[in-house]
């Protein structure tokens, strides 16, 4: 069972090595050589985040395996920051739950942001399939992509 939780700082370190190991297989899914994101690898980092940020650790049946970073970008605007998961857990449903809960946490969301590598035929797949868009390109070649909440209709 997928659980999502405000991760904590004592557990900074066990996140930024989940983080390496997931942004590490992305050489299965274009990626020139090993590497990721800013800070993707480093505690302080996502210490950090966890400051700046909602950040959240994504667990199975009480075990961190991924994380998620959500950043207020306006009135009813967030970005995805980051979402990461172990690669022995991908594949398996656990990010499209994340996100799931995502939709659920911020019910007054009108539009998510994000951007994802144009080589990364995997997030790209991904963040589609949870119903994103792509909207452009950033200044580095990557992809922007945006999810738009359409307003509830009025009640009568």
């Amino acid at each position: 069972m997928v659980q999502v939780e405000r991760a904590k700082p004592i557990e900074a370190s066990l996140l930024a090595q989940i983080s390496e190991r997931a942004f590490h297989s992305d050489i299965h899914c274009g990626a020139s050589g090993i590497g990721g994101p800013p800070g993707y690898n480093l505690a302080g980092w996502q210490a950090r985040m966890m400051r700046l940020g909602d950040y959240y650790k994504i667990m199975v049946d009480g075990q961190i395996v991924g994380g998620l970073i959500v950043l207020r970008k306006g009135t009813r605007q967030y970005e995805l920051g980051r979402i990461f998961v172990a690669p022995d857990f991908q594949n398996h449903g656990i990010g499209t739950q994340a996100m799931e809960f995502l939709w659920k946490a911020y019910p007054l969301a009108k539009c998510w942001t994000l951007g994802t590598p144009a080589w990364n035929r995997r997030t790209r797949h991904f963040y589609q399939k949870v119903g994103f868009v792509e909207v452009g390109e950033d200044d580095r070649g990557g992809i922007l992509l945006e999810r738009r909440i359409a307003a509830a209709p009025p009640r009568t």
